[in-house]
């Protein structure tokens, strides 16, 4: 047994072995929403089986709930992470945060069970330190039991995609609050770091720029809006197209810059694109045209989609957990059998069919 685990700034996503050669999916959205106590209120959500907490007048409702509630009773949610990584401005994140991994991870079936974690490159463009929300998110892990290790998140992504490329090529899981980018060769990683942007500084610049509450930005996003269409001048629509493209432009800048500070190999690199916020539609065929006008030095292969699916229905959201259990399940049959180095690639190829 072995489980990968995704701690993204907006969904936090397990991922383990199914039946056959399946792979499911538990996920819980990283929010809250602080909520007046009262009997009747507590009963609906045990009934409903929704997760909460309660402490003292008020209850926290957690994960996709405290959407529907923020919603229905027009009130914010809090995120107990920001840019990537806790927040150090809620004092609520990490009991949160260890409620919903507790949640969707579960408890390890068999003593020693391996669970990989996905966690944030230090960033380029932002003095962010990923220290502490990696070693924390980990320690939440091992205390319910189980045998972690950490992997960048764009390194992650290349073992959910890029088997069939002998794991070279390059990872960009764009995310809520940060995005993570991976040049890999062999699975070994050439480039590794992340930039402090994503859907939510999406969010952010649209709600400053339009006015609109940044809840009702989100929902539009997430509901009715395409990259590959045209909309009115000064709609909200129109502001996400504008800022969607100016996330692609600044992610292909800083892959270029820190390209340019390496020799990577003379080979093929095709780039994998996965995470929450690449979900638009239109998302890949924008990425595509700014690639193509952006004169990397290594050849640029082609702009992958992800391959798998999860209820009959694509979605790069799923992408980084995936990666997570595919460096789980190779560790796990490499602790069982030792193999020589030579096919060590070829079970990482299996458990990425699988």
């Amino acid at each position: 047994m072995a489980k990968g685990l995704d701690v993204g700034t907006m969904n936090i996503i397990c991922a383990e072995k199914g039946k056959g050669d399946s792979i499911s999916f538990a996920q819980q959205r990283n929010a809250f929403l602080e909520m007046e106590a009262g009997d009747l209120a507590q009963n609906m959500l045990d009934s409903a089986k929704i997760l909460y907490t309660q402490k003292g007048i008020n209850m926290n409702v957690l994960g996709e709930d405290a959407f529907k509630f923020s919603n229905v009773f027009n009130k914010p949610i809090r995120r107990p992470m920001k840019q990537g990584i806790i927040s150090p401005d809620e004092k609520e994140s990490i009991p949160m945060i260890k409620l919903i991994i507790e949640r969707v991870l579960g408890e390890p079936e068999t003593d020693g069970e391996i669970a990989y974690i996905s966690v944030p490159a230090s960033p380029v463009d932002s003095k962010i330190n990923v220290l502490y929300h990696s070693k924390t998110v980990e320690a939440l892990a091992r205390r319910l039991g189980y045998e972690t290790s950490l992997i960048d998140e764009g390194l992650a992504v290349v073992f959910s995609e890029l088997g069939d490329f002998n794991f070279t090529g390059i990872g960009i899981s764009v995310g809520a609050g940060m995005t993570n980018i991976t040049v890999a060769y062999l699975a070994t990683p050439i480039v590794s770091f992340s930039i402090a942007r994503g859907g939510d500084w999406i969010d952010e610049q649209v709600a400053g720029a339009t006015g609109v509450a940044t809840e009702r930005i989100t929902a539009i996003k997430e509901s009715d809006f395409s990259l590959d269409s045209e909309y009115e001048i000064g709609s909200v629509q129109g502001a996400l197209a504008l800022y969607y493209d100016a996330l692609i432009t600044y992610i292909i800048a800083n892959l270029k810059k820190k390209l340019l500070e390496v020799a990577p190999p003379d080979a093929e690199f095709p780039i994998a694109i996965a995470g929450g916020s690449s979900r638009s539609k239109g998302f890949l065929e924008v990425f595509e045209k700014r690639i193509s006008e952006a004169n990397l030095p290594i050849n640029i292969s082609k702009v992958k989609k992800t391959k798998y699916t999860n209820s009959d229905s694509k979605d790069p959201i799923y992408s980084i957990a995936r990666g997570c259990l595919i460096a789980a399940l190779t560790r796990e049959e490499a602790e069982t059998v030792e193999v020589p180095e030579e096919e060590k690639a070829e079970k990482t190829k299996k458990a990425v069919t699988a």
